[in-house]
């Protein structure tokens, strides 16, 4: 079918299992075996699973206690995220001897425009394929990539074929490739999120394509236009190679919980502290001060302020923190504590107007 909006030639490579096959490969005794990156105590997180872990149901964010639950043989490993950033810079250079257009999602996940590229390939699918070979051939690690018209369509595709695989969805494909999906699938859709569209009758992208405009903002506010659009394959946001930060934030998760508040105000000074660093790097300041509280049953409480000024100042953040902290009893003890900072004054820069790519027809992936 003919779009009446630009297509564009994107590519979303994903690393596969990041930081545990970093590990794997800089330690050759866990390779083949189970790994987990993060802490296997019982305050322990699971940062990051090797697929000989996944296979065992041990997942990011998940307890050290219950992964080594699910899988005694798991060896747990320190984070290394020196490592990890000096692997993905390398990672970025090659993606950068293919197009000026990369948008970094993460260490470990980028979008890359090739609509025009510096190699002058006309096939995104054989770019995604040679990247994917020399991410393998000179840094020993495997990636998936997904390929299609726009960022959200490349973003699902990369999951298909997951691990070390990739999957291409030409523009003719676009619309039976959505109607298919299970919406538990689409990119941006949580676990509540789906709940809720199960209860009024949506299970995939085609019963989604079946519901108004109208319908959807009702149900789902401002979310249910994207819903709206993206299902019928239109998603026009550009590969932005510089992205704007929405909010910095640092948190902590104590080894022991804590119940008075005196020690939390120690906690919440050097949380501050780190928060100003990033801040300073991102060189960046902020009108809204959030803090997270994290209690001993897991429950999550969030208190937030926005000041009449933009803020960079470490004494002013920790200030606003503790009036957050302080403004109402605590329900339970705490077991993590996080500050953050939005409403950024970099949110105030209007982006550059996209350029439209001109396209024929026929557009071969």
């Amino acid at each position: 079918m003919p779009y009446d909006f630009p297509l564009r030639k994107i590519i979303h490579i994903d690393m596969d299992a990041f930081y545990a096959s970093v590990e794997q490969l800089d330690d050759p005794r866990l390779q083949g075996k189970p790994v987990a990156v993060g802490g296997g105590s019982v305050r322990g997180v699971v940062a990051a699973a090797s697929y000989e872990a996944r296979k065992f149901g041990v997942k990011s964010a998940m307890s050290g206690y219950l992964a080594k639950k699910r899988c005694p043989e798991l060896i747990f490993v320190k984070p290394r995220f020196e490592r990890y950033k000096e692997i993905s810079q390398k990672i970025r250079a090659i993606f950068y001897d293919y197009t000026h257009l990369v948008e970094p999602l993460s260490l470990d996940e980028a979008y890359l425009d090739v609509t025009t590229n510096k190699v002058g390939n006309p096939s995104a699918t054989l770019i995604a394929k040679e990247i994917r070979g020399r991410i393998y051939d000179e840094l020993g690690l495997r990636a998936s990539a997904g390929i299609s018209i726009n960022k959200f369509i490349a973003k699902v595709a990369s999951d298909v074929n997951k691990p070390n695989g990739q999957k291409t969805v030409n523009p003719e494909e676009v619309l039976a490739f959505l109607e298919a999906l299970d919406i538990r699938k689409f990119h941006g859709v949580g676990k509540v999120t789906a709940e809720k569209m199960y209860q009024l009758g949506i299970f995939t992208g085609l019963d989604l394509k079946t519901k108004s405009q109208d319908f959807l903002e009702f149900n789902f506010g401002k979310s249910g236009m994207h819903y709206y659009q993206v299902v019928r394959g239109i998603h026009l946001s550009a590969v932005k190679p510089h992205r704007i930060p929405k909010s910095l934030g640092a948190e902590r998760t104590f080894s022991e919980n804590l119940s008075s508040e005196i020690f939390m105000k120690d906690r919440l000074l050097h949380i501050s502290k780190e928060l100003e660093k990033r801040i300073q790097k991102a060189g960046v300041a902020g009108k809204t001060v959030t803090l997270k509280i994290k209690y001993s049953d897991f429950t999550l409480q969030t208190r937030s302020k926005t000041l009449p000024y933009f803020v960079s100042d470490q004494k002013l953040i920790l200030n606003t923190a503790l009036e957050l902290l302080y403004q109402d009893p605590l329900d339970n003890s705490v077991r993590l504590l996080g500050i953050s900072l939005s409403n950024l004054n970099s949110s105030d820069q209007k982006p550059d107007k996209e350029e439209a790519v001109s396209v024929q027809l026929k557009f071969d992936l």
